[in-house]
């Protein structure tokens, strides 16, 4: 037996493709999700070996009770680690941004990975295990009408700095993947964010952002369409997981590189220039 790995947010996307993958490699796999009918459907597909948890991953209680529950399930067997994949989109222009929104991507993307990596980093420091957090290209480059979900990536990437020095002394490596658009849910639910923006701004803030609103449609629609498959994510946070010399960062899909190759070679200013075209500023 390999050993265990808890994989948040497994419901679909790039955690559905993360646990089967780690399943197939002979791996205990825990998948958090939210409601039963959402682990029954990655067990469907899985071994025996894959446990879901239910797991809201803002909930301090719920992380509790999936650390009894590995603890219970694994015994002495090893933690060979923790995937920090559940995450939310957010955006919309900073001034019509409602604070408990912001409050809410903060919690799921950046503060529930520290929470979850706590509580099982007893079990990592014994067997010397690793952790995975899910970041974005997003985290790496602020990009106009994201700022919520930027800031919350860029978050995630100075946390798992500091988590991979402080926890280096006991061999516990930590790894960030930063994928550019991959093929998930979180483009619907980037477009139903512009549809209920339009819902409930003000006419002004209308008139002031509803041409890039519209731009940023065409390139919801663009990401899905050409994005790298959930599955090629996977074999990333596995190489992640069980490489020999691991990396620190793995940057994922050919527009990630491009934008972040862009971003180093470019000055600023011509920079947000870029982004203003785009964008129909």
């Amino acid at each position: 037996m390999a050993g265990g790995i808890v994989v948040t947010g497994v419901s679909s996307g790039i955690g559905r493709a993360a646990a089967l993958e780690l399943d197939r490699r002979g791996y205990r796999v825990f998948g958090g999700v939210r409601i039963p009918e959402d682990g029954e459907s990655v067990k469907s597909e899985a071994s025996e070996r894959f446990t879901p948890l239910i797991l809201d991953v803002t909930d301090a209680d719920a992380i509790t009770r999936a650390r009894e529950t590995v603890d219970a399930a694994l015994g002495d067997e090893p933690l060979a680690g923790v995937v920090n994949n559940a995450g939310v989109g957010s955006g919309g222009p900073i001034e019509a941004l409602d604070m408990d929104e912001l409050r809410q991507t903060l919690e799921i993307n950046t503060i529930a990975p520290v929470a979850l990596t706590q509580a099982f980093i007893p079990r990592l420091r014994a067997s010397r295990g690793r952790v995975v957090n899910i970041s974005s290209i997003g985290g790496r480059i602020a990009q106009p009408f994201l700022g919520p979900y930027s800031a919350s990536k860029f978050a995630l990437e100075a946390l798992s700095d500091t988590m991979r020095r402080e926890l280096r002394p006991w061999g516990i490596h930590v790894a960030l993947i930063e994928p550019g658009n991959v093929k998930t849910r979180i483009w619907e639910k980037g477009q139903s964010q512009v549809d209920e923006l339009r819902a409930r701004a003000p006419a002004e803030i209308m008139e002031r952002y509803g041409a890039n609103l519209a731009r940023m449609e065409k390139f919801i629609k663009l990401a899905e369409r050409n994005g790298v498959e959930p599955e090629k994510a996977a074999k990333v946070i596995a190489h992640a997981l069980t490489a020999e010399r691991p990396k620190t960062r793995y940057l994922l899909g050919p527009d990630a590189r491009v934008q972040l190759a862009l971003d180093k070679a470019l000055p600023t200013r011509l920079g947000d220039r870029l982004f203003a075209k785009m964008l129909g500023s």
